[in-house]
């Protein structure tokens, strides 16, 4: 595993290289397993992010690349059946034929996985506002 570069405090986020060891994530939780699995399947780029009190939809989104289709969808559905078998319940899949961008649902986390230019050009950290320098 890679050693995790540190973000500042003030973003609310948490990245890593390829690793999650920066990420914290309340053992036995449904964050801390899905951060587990990606990492598991060699998951890059994983980065994690906060919404509670931000949006209703989820407590965390997890965003995270694979290097290929193949890859990608291997770890959606890993992903799925680790979420069930961890007693989570079932989680809900789309995007898994082009496997470009795979949204899963698993309740209180959502997680987004990409091939790497895919993520480049939707850029989800920088609408959450990851990264920003500046003030607007």
């Amino acid at each position: 595993m890679n050693t995790a570069q540190a973000l500042p405090e003030t973003s609310g986020f948490a990245q890593t290289g390829s690793g999650i060891t920066d990420i914290d994530a309340e053992p036995g939780s449904l964050h801390a397993l899905v951060l587990q699995s990606l990492d598991d399947d060699q998951a890059q780029d994983i980065v994690s992010i906060p919404l509670a009190g931000k949006s209703s939809i989820a407590d965390q989104m997890v965003i995270a690349s694979g290097r290929s289709s193949r890859q990608v969808t291997a770890m959606a559905q890993k992903l799925g059946e680790r979420v069930k078998h961890g007693g989570f319940g079932s989680v809900r899949i789309e995007g898994l034929p082009a496997a470009d961008w795979v949204l899963i649902d698993a309740g209180d986390v959502i997680v987004h996985l990409f091939r790497p230019e895919v993520r480049s050009f939707y850029n989800l950290e920088r609408m959450w506002g990851f990264g920003e320098t500046g003030t607007a």
